[in-house]
């Protein structure tokens, strides 16, 4: 499977493709952000390794502008760690995030999470679409709709929406997300879930009132009917 890494740090990025490599995974590199945006409009990647800091665009922004065009999956790779880079790149549209200088088995578990991810939705092609109330999703498609409107969700946020709608009714928790959308235990402070869930819900508030999300505190977020 061919991934693109953006990452300036020519040294990481060597030693990202000789591992990757071995366990499978072909990497197009590019060191600057330009470059690398341009890179992920013209081909189609399963999976973009995005650096934020970044010469001539920084990673931000190459996130931003992607959005505007496709909903390939990325995973930012965080310089500081700070909770403001990591919260920012989720509310762009980012579907994981990793901070410098990371355990390359952990980023080896993210990939291998996402690209499992692709594997399921195109086995699960041919389910049949999912419906509650005024929100429907067709697998063979991808598509959602609210109140018959398209949803341009990104693959995490998709699959979220997915889950909680196997499980309209009924309360989901964080914990159960974590390791069934993105493949991993969920971590203490770890923010990712709650940003990708407000996401989902500022996109469905667009076409539908009032909000269909509920979080339970302490315990999770149920999909209700409005009514």
């Amino acid at each position: 499977m061919k991934l693109l890494l953006i990452d300036d740090d020519i040294a990481l990025c060597e030693l990202l493709n000789e591992y990757l490599g071995a366990q499978g995974f072909e990497l197009v590199i590019k060191n600057d952000g330009e470059a690398g945006l341009n890179e992920a409009l013209a081909h189609d990647y399963p999976l973009i390794l995005l650096d934020v800091m970044l010469p001539k665009i920084e990673g931000f922004e190459v996130l931003k502008t992607l959005r505007q065009h496709k909903l390939t999956p990325v995973i930012m790779l965080t310089a500081r760690g700070e909770d403001f880079d990591r919260i920012f790149g989720l509310e762009l549209g980012a579907d994981d995030y990793l901070a410098k200088p990371f355990n390359h088995r952990e980023l080896l578990a993210r990939v291998k999470a996402i690209t499992r991810r692709i594997e399921h939705i195109l086995a699960s092609n041919k389910s049949q679409p999912l419906n509650w109330h005024d929100i429907e999703v067709k697998p063979h498609s991808r598509e959602v709709l609210a109140a018959g409107h398209t949803l341009l969700l990104t693959g995490t946020e998709y699959e979220i929406l997915n889950l909680l709608l196997k499980h309209a009714g009924d309360i989901v928790s964080k914990e159960q997300i974590s390791e069934q959308v993105l493949g991993r235990r969920l971590a203490a402070f770890d923010r990712s879930i709650d940003m990708h869930v407000s996401n989902i819900r500022k996109k469905i508030a667009e076409h539908i009132e009032p909000e269909r999300i509920k979080t339970i505190r302490g315990s999770g977020y149920i999909l209700v009917s409005g009514a």
